[in-house]
């Protein structure tokens, strides 16, 4: 992987330097508009239409400068972002997903934020959004969505079974879904094996995959392992799906969702959208959203997600300037408001959750579970930790190797990328 730019002072120095090509080989020329890329990572077909009609706007009230949009994959963009600030071609602008926003901070290739007018309204944010969105003490991303996971069920499937209100725990969500498949013939519960779903097991264990604080990995520690033994036990009994290991198992549990043949299922506001699209969520209204079921330690929990518009540090000052431009405007409580009812994904403002906003019950729902959110730890490697759980979670959940093997697994595969951590 080629280095990009490593020194603060080359930062600075790129800055204020304006050059012949900027971040993405855009037009910098000093007598028409200057142009700038915008990577935007949103569901193309879903979310991507919202975005760019904002872009549109922003153009008509900014004749000045010109975005150049670009709809990359998300499964695709960290990477290409990272390879292109490594080299030339990075756009000016990126949709960050928040795990991301400290480690390409780290590398030099975000420009920082604060006093600039992209965080102009940064009291108007979520302190712990904005948090998030820091390292090192400064700020390199504007929120532009926030998201968390949630239980999401159908309310007619569990009023049929006589159920009146969500599970507050694992065991009464076993309990729930053997009543579902008892009475209503479908499965009560459908499980993810994925480490990010996963993740809300430990957060209800009062654990984590690491302590970031004091450099130590607990991904194998007691507490994991009674966490990730709650999560195994819900592939197994009445009412409960067996593990999906398949590539497409993402798409299996949200069709079944979506068509009335299962009860519940942890998901996050992304697809609320397509939600609304299935035949069993004809009538928005039956919808349900609670918080995770708690753990052991009586509390629940669920990983903050979302993205942040960053700004790449290598354009060049008129490039930047723009940009920064940009952020504000598509980071505002108008923009963020016309989002929200265009794709109903979460503000990170208050002043962005109007009536209106909140009239769409998905979103409402949301916003009464951020509280259960955990922030990340302003760790650069954090995300990539569910990378090695993603590959021993399947093969445990579905019966290849057990659960002290695999999570040995990770934590070694784990300890490469925090070499620093101690077990």
């Amino acid at each position: 992987m080629r280095r990009g730019i490593a020194a603060s002072a080359l930062v600075a120095s790129l800055a204020l330097t304006a050059t012949a090509c900027g971040g993405s080989g855009s037009d910098s020329k000093s007598d028409g508009p200057v142009t700038i890329t915008w990577w935007d990572t949103s569901n193309a077909t879903n979310e991507a239409p919202t975005y760019k009609a904002l872009v549109s706007e922003f153009e008509a009230a900014n004749k000045d400068i010109k975005v150049k949009y670009v709809n990359v994959p998300f499964d695709q963009a960290q990477n290409k972002f990272d390879t292109a600030a490594g080299s030339t071609g990075a756009p000016d602008v990126l949709r960050s997903e928040v795990g991301w926003t400290p480690a390409f901070a780290k590398k030099g290739y975000f420009l920082p934020l604060d006093g600039t007018e992209a965080l102009a309204d940064k009291d108007k944010f979520q302190s712990s959004l904005i948090t998030q969105a820091q390292y090192d003490g400064k700020t390199y991303g504007v929120p532009l969505v926030t998201d968390t996971l949630a239980l999401v069920y159908n309310k007619a499937i569990f009023a049929k079974a006589g159920i009146t209100t969500p599970p507050k725990t694992w065991d009464e969500l076993k309990a729930d879904a053997s009543k579902i498949d008892a009475k209503e013939n479908v499965y009560g519960y459908w499980g993810s094996t994925q480490a990010y779903y996963a993740q809300t097991f430990l957060y209800g264990e009062g654990t984590d995959t690491v302590d970031a604080s004091a450099k130590k990995i607990t991904v194998d520690s007691d507490a994991a392992k009674k966490a990730y033994g709650t999560w195994l036990s819900l592939f197994k009994g009445q009412g409960l799906h067996k593990a999906d290991t398949t590539a497409d198992a993402y798409a299996h549990i949200q069709d079944a969702f979506l068509n009335g043949q299962v009860g519940a299922i942890i998901q996050g506001p992304w697809e609320i959208t397509n939600f609304y699209k299935g035949k069993a969520f004809a009538d928005k209204s039956n919808l349900g959203i609670a918080t995770i079921p708690a753990g052991s330690t009586g509390k629940s929990g669920a990983p903050t997600g979302g993205h942040n518009l960053s700004v790449y540090a290598g354009s060049d000052s008129a490039h930047q300037k723009a940009a920064l431009k940009f952020v504000n405007f598509m980071t505002s409580a108008k923009s963020q408001t016309e989002i929200a009812l265009k794709n109903s994904t979460l503000p990170t403002r208050e002043d962005a959750y109007t009536a209106e906003v909140k009239a769409d019950p998905g979103i409402a729902g949301y916003q009464s579970v951020l509280s259960a959110a955990q922030p990340r730890p302003a760790l650069p490697e954090y995300s990539s930790l569910w990378g090695p759980l993603d590959i021993e979670l399947p093969k445990i959940a579905g019966g290849k190797e057990s659960l002290d093997t695999g999570l040995s697994n990770a934590e070694v595969a784990i300890a490469k990328l925090v070499p620093d951590f101690s077990k």
